[in-house]
């Protein structure tokens, strides 16, 4: 075990699976207390357990004000204190042509994916203003900096998510509260042939697009949000780092 997080407690939403589920391995790794939030409470409660003591499981609806405010008293209670938000929790919509996006799927993706971003920050901030400091990780995309046809909804909030990020690097830099945003191109989750689409090869078709050949893993993203909340990343604040391969060059 590392101790790159040494004495930090960490909030990680979406963290019952993929991206988020190597976030908060990492995290507790490198010597983090992790606060484990999913929508789904057995999915947050199996990574929290694969974890141990220094995790705790908590359900949360992101796009619930109540929910954040409950998960960020509920962390209080059971590590004292909150430094880094990794806000991971995400959805997207198929791909598929701007006409067939319905008013529902659009409605959804903005709330997980903008709303849900926008509370969990706010949610964190007071507690984080009277520790003298923090580190929010916001998980965007390659979609909003290189967006694509078929993920109009989507790519939408990635770049909304990419603004609000620089906006409160800014806004919060006087309360020495570092923002920064992760970029990752398409990444081997189960969120993956979502994004895709149904159309046979896409995923090979997509990977001969990525100059290093493959897709992202999870444990790139991880690896990137350990560097961005630890102690060596205490300058950056309002950076979009891409995890990609090369894709966006």
């Amino acid at each position: 075990m590392g101790e790159r997080l040494k004495d930090k407690v960490a909030i990680v939403t979406g963290a019952g699976s993929g991206m988020g589920e190597a976030i908060a391995h990492t995290y507790a790794r490198e010597g983090a207390k992790v606060a484990v939030l999913d929508v789904n409470e057995q999915a947050a409660q199996r990574v929290a357990a694969a974890i141990g003591a220094n995790a705790a499981p908590i359900a949360c609806d992101v796009t619930r004000h109540d929910d954040l405010d409950r998960a960020v008293a509920a962390t209080l209670k059971a590590f004292g204190r909150v430094d880094i938000l990794v806000n991971n929790a995400g959805v997207t919509h198929v791909n598929k042509p701007l006409m067939d996006i319905g008013e529902d799927e659009f409605d959804r993706v903005f709330a997980v994916n903008v709303k849900g971003v926008f509370l969990g920050i706010q949610a964190v901030v007071p507690q984080m203003r009277k520790t003298g400091g923090g580190v929010i990780v916001t998980i965007g995309s390659t979609a909003g900096l290189r967006p694509r046809p078929g993920l109009s909804a989507y790519n939408a909030t990635k770049g909304a998510v990419h603004n609000l990020t620089k906006t409160l690097a800014v806004e919060l830099a006087p309360d020495k509260i570092r923002v920064c945003a992760i970029a990752p191109v398409a990444t081997d989750t189960p969120l993956l042939p979502t994004f895709l689409g149904p159309a046979p090869g896409q995923r090979e078709k997509f990977i001969a697009t990525v100059p290093l050949g493959r897709l992202a893993e999870s444990q790139d993203i991880a690896d990137t949000a350990l560097f961005l909340a630890s102690h060596e990343a205490r300058f950056l604040t309002g950076n979009i780092v891409e995890v990609d391969g090369g894709r966006c060059v």
